[in-house]
This record gives structure tokens, C-alpha cells and sequence, in this order.
């Protein structure tokens, strides 16, 4: 099958969404089918080879931007906004994504979702004619729900299956202000008629967009994501002094102030005297003031020199990073839809401690390897940790235990192998 992935870039730090589009497409390929991924917006950034190669940009940031800002924009020949999709000058513009916030960012989501009436609707014939000419997909893969505006003109010019995957919309949804808020909830619920089939990663999360969108179940299946298992094995030897570990995009969402207010509360304790604490994760312009922040507040509590920060590490350096920890947790406060960083740690060996929320405890109970703890509490946290760092040999038998059921449950390969039966069959109904 030819198979295409259309997935949002980032431009300057390494996304879930797109490791996990790059790991897929590479292990379709393995399995013998022609799959490819084409960025939209910025450049993609993985922390392995990415498979997009010279693929060109659609949907470009600043052409979208300008598009939605100036109507003069909206009628210019393909040679200017070939200009404004030079990859160095989009990478540039992936600094400076304050550009676009509070009304801007709403209406520009909006005008998104509603594809061939929104203000970047010559994009979307720029990407249809594109995949008439150039490409013979058999199925389109869009990588998240906020993709959906494309679909419907996608599909009457090429008459193929569209598969959509969400990956926590939600969150982004509902932080936008209103009216756009409920406008991109309401566009979204009607354009996802569009979509033949939906993927979802977590069953808490298939549930939640059910009833927010209104869907039909038997149009959608839970795949849990999964990841790359090359190079990741657990730690020959118990570090010590104890590390704990977080490794996600250093911002509040993420829970990086709970994981900091934890820590302080545990070097209180006798028990944990010895404790050191390693941040890492993406990190972009605007989560600098967060981050500056929470350092202020581990140097007041005298704690600078027990932590370490790691922005932005490539994948050999990541694996290497959690072969070092004796224990994980990424604190989110909103309804993750999964948890890539999850699987990650496991692989390594880790036992993982997160809040008794969204996908988490699904994700703890299939793999048993970690314990929650309550939202929003530092001190449960707190406690949670000094209760594993107190029983070692426990510790290594849950870390040891997630990272066996990662390699049984999470492999890509195995997703792979689920996707693939999922658009072998779209593609054959629609060829009957």
C-alpha cells in the first residue's frame, strides 16, 4: 500500500507526534509497504533520521499566518509562498511563536479547521493538486484532529480512505479564548464526519472525544502508540546517589512545578537527603520565564546544585539520560492522552510515578510498571517517591517488569502491524 502520513512539524524541538509518525513510517516500510510522511507547517524535528527527506512543506507557519492576517496573502502565485516555505526561514519563525496567542491563535484554529472556506483554502488546493500529480496514496493518515479542515477536499479529489489520529486536541481546545473555544469544538464536531476512521491511543481517551465529538464507535479503534526498542536496556547497576527524573517539554501543562515543589519537599526528609533531581525535555521560547522560575525556586530552597537540566537531547543522548534514573515521573496536570515519555523510561528499566488521572493508570495497569499517586499534590508525589526509593529491590522489580511488558505491548513494530490491518481494510472497502 501506498500510505501517507500528513504531520505537523515543529520546527525547532523534538514532538511526540512527530517521533511517533517517523518511527511508523519507517516500520510500515519494514513491512514492505511504500509509506512516507509529508510536514505541514514547519519542519519536522525527530530525534532520529528523519524519513520526510526532501518532502516540500504544505500549509507553511508564515504563509498560514500571513494568510490569515492580510487577504492579499490569500490570492498570491505558488513562486511568493514558495519563498515564505524556505525551511531555514520557517525554522527561524519557530522561535517566535508568541506571534501568535490569545484571539490570533483562535481564530487562525478555527479558519483552519473549516479547510476549503477558511482563509487558507488556497493551501489546501495547493496539497490536493500536489497529491493528484505527484503522489498515488492509497490512505491518508492525518496525524492529529486539528488536521481535519483538509479532509473533505482530500477526499472528493482522490477519492481514498482518510484515517485520523487524535493526540490530546483536547487540552489545546479548550485553552483557546472564546468564542473560538467553542466555534473549533463545533467546527470540529462537523468536519469529523469527514474522517473514515479514527485512531485513538488511550481507551480513556477514545471514550472523552467520543462524547465530545459525538462519534460512532464502531468508526473508531484504540491503538496504544508505541516506540522504537533499538538501543534501550535497563541499568546493570542501582545509581546512587538516587536519581529522579522527568523528561517532557519543560512547561507548566507538563507539571515541571509540581515535580520541582516535590522535590523540595522531599529533601526534608531524612530519607531522602541524598536525592538528586534530572530535567529534561524540549523546550521552546516561551517556556524560558516557567523554567527561570522554578530554578529561582530550587536556588531559594538551596537545591540549585542538586539538579540538573538537559534541554532538547537527541535520541542516544535521551537513552543514556534514563539508563541514570532510579525513578520517572512527569506530573501532567490535564488529560494526557497517552504518554510517550511513559514507554520510554519503562524501556530503560524505570519505574514511572505518575498522577491517578487521564491515561495514566490505564497505561500503569496494562504494563505494572509504576504506581500512582493523587493530582495536583506535591506532597503525595513526595511521598510516593520516598516510598519507592526506600524499597530498591521493589523499585527494580517494577522497572523491570514495565520494560518487559514495553518490548511484550508497545514495540512500533506492533503498532505497525495494527495500522497496517486497519488501512488494509479501509482501502479494500472503498475499492469494492
Amino acid at each position: 500500500m501506498n500510505i501517507l502520513f500528513i504531520t505537523p512539524g515543529t520546527g525547532s524541538y523534538y514532538c511526540g507526534v512527530c517521533m511517533r509518525d517517523n518511527a511508523l513510517v519507517t516500520a510500515l516500510r519494514q513491512l514492505g509497504h511504500n509509506a512516507k510522511m509529508l510536514p505541514i507547517y514547519l519542519p519536522i524535528m525527530t530525534d532520529e533520521e528523519s524519513v520526510s527527506g526532501e518532502m516540500p512543506i504544505f500549509f507553511g507557519g508564515i504563509n498560514v499566518y500571513l494568510q490569515q492576517k492580510f487577504s492579499f496573502f490569500r490570492h498570491t502565485p505558488t513562486w511568493v509562498d514558495k519563498i515564505f516555505n524556505n525551511r531555514s526561514l520557517l525554522r527561524l519563525a519557530s522561535h517566535r511563536s508568541d506571534m501568535t496567542e490569545g484571539a490570533e491563535l483562535g481564530s487562525m484554529t478555527v479558519s483552519m479547521l473549516e479547510g476549503e472556506t477558511g482563509r487558507q483554502s488556497k493551501e489546501i488546493t495547493k496539497l490536493v493538486t500536489w497529491l493528484r500529480n505527484e503522489e498515488s496514496p492509497d490512505i491518508i493518515c492525518l496525524s492529529t484532529a486539528l488536521q481535519v479542515g483538509m479532509a473533505r477536499r482530500i477526499k472528493e479529489a482522490l477519492d481514498v480512505p482518510v484515517i485520523c489520529f487524535f493526540q490530546g486536541e483536547d487540552s489545546f481546545l479548550d485553552a483557546l479564548d472564546n468564542p473560538y473555544s467553542d466555534k473549533a469544538w463545533m467546527t470540529l464536531r462537523e468536519r469529523a464526519e469527514d474522517i473514515d476512521f479514527f485512531i485513538a491511543p488511550s481507551a480513556y481517551f477514545a471514550n472523552l472525544m467520543k462524547q465530545r465529538l459525538q462519534l460512532d464507535e464502531n468508526n473508531m479503534r484504540v491503538v496504544p502508540n508505541g516506540i522504537n526498542l533499538e538501543g534501550y536496556a535497563s541499568s546493570v547497576e542501582v545509581p546512587y546517589p538516587p536519581v529522579i527524573g522527568f523528561l517532557s517539554r519543560m512547561m507548566e501543562n507538563k507539571g515541571m512545578d509540581l515535580l520541582v515543589d516535590a522535590f523540595i519537599l522531599l529533601k526534608k526528609r531524612e530519607t531522602a537527603k541524598q536525592c538528586k533531581l534530572s530535567i529534561a525535555g524540549a523546550v521552546t521560547a516561551k517556556d524560558k520565564q516557567f523554567i527561570e522560575t522554578q530554578k529561582a525556586k530550587l536556588k531559594s530552597a538551596g537545591l540549585s546544585s542538586e539538579v540538573e537540566f538537559h534541554p532538547n537531547l537527541d535520541r542516544q543522548r535521551k537513552i543514556e539520560f534514563l539508563k541514570k534514573l532510579s525513578l520517572f515521573s512527569v506530573p501532567a496536570k490535564y488529560g494526557e492522552a497517552f504518554g510517550l515519555y511513559l514507554l520510554e523510561a519503562m524501556a530503560a528499566g524505570v519505574p514511572v510515578v505518575q498522577p491517578r488521572h487521564a491515561a495514566f493508570p490505564e497505561l500503569i495497569e496494562s504494563t505494572g510498571g509504576g504506581r500512582l499517586y493523587e493530582p495536583n499534590d506535591p506532597e503525595s508525589l513526595a511521598d510516593s517517591w520516598e516510598d519507592i526509593l526506600a524499597n530498591p529491590e521493589e523499585a527494580r522489580s517494577i522497572g523491570l517488569r514495565g520494560r518487559q511488558s514495553v518490548i511484550e505491548k508497545y514495540s512500533i513494530h506492533d503498532m505497525a502491524k495494527t495500522i497496517e490491518l486497519t488501512c488494509r481494510k479501509l482501502v479494500q472497502l472503498t475499492e469494492s
